[in-house]
């Protein structure tokens, strides 16, 4: 790999770690593991390789990868003759991110229509005042923005499970 490129990827090695520490509560060394496995793609990548590239301890390499398989995040295989892992990463959790974003939106869609109900009820029954009334526009709006984001996260999630992901 050219020197640019390697520098390109542990660039993105970077980025990717810091979002995937937020999103998954992941530790950053687990985190720049994670996402060396993601960039390093099919091929996969041995725990030296990850030791040398990310100038962490042996020992602090081993337990993030423990742990990350643990969390069924990535897994190993091995080549014949070869006593190596190589570690690449659980496409099963591109699905599993999938299904936790579009029930967290549930929620929330589930939240927001019950406030909106509620504030109609005020609306109607308490408040004669139309300046005093509760605006609706917000939750109405939100409630649609949920709704679309739904429908295009499942058009993926269907043509993910009719063309899956291989390493």
């Amino acid at each position: 790999m050219s020197n640019s490129l390697c520098n390109e990827k542990m660039s993105l090695v970077e980025k990717l770690g810091v979002h995937l520490e937020k999103r998954e509560q992941l530790a950053p060394v687990a985190a720049r593991i994670l996402s060396y496995i993601i960039l390093t793609g099919k091929t996969g990548t041995t725990f030296e390789d990850m030791v040398k590239v990310l100038c962490a301890s042996k020992s602090t390499i081993s337990n993030h990868l423990n742990h990350l398989q643990d969390l069924n995040k990535i897994h190993y295989f091995t080549k014949t003759g070869d006593r190596k892992k190589y570690f690449v990463i659980n496409t099963d959790i591109i699905m599993q991110h999938i299904d936790k974003m579009m029930h967290d939106w549930n929620e929330i869609r589930e939240l927001h229509s019950e406030i909106k109900d509620y504030k109609e009820t005020i609306n109607n029954e308490k408040l004669e005042n139309d300046e005093e009334k509760f605006d609706l526009n917000f939750h109405s709006d939100y409630i649609k923005f949920i709704d679309g984001a739904t429908s295009s996260i499942e058009e993926l999630r269907i043509k993910l499970i009719n063309n899956p992901i291989t390493h």
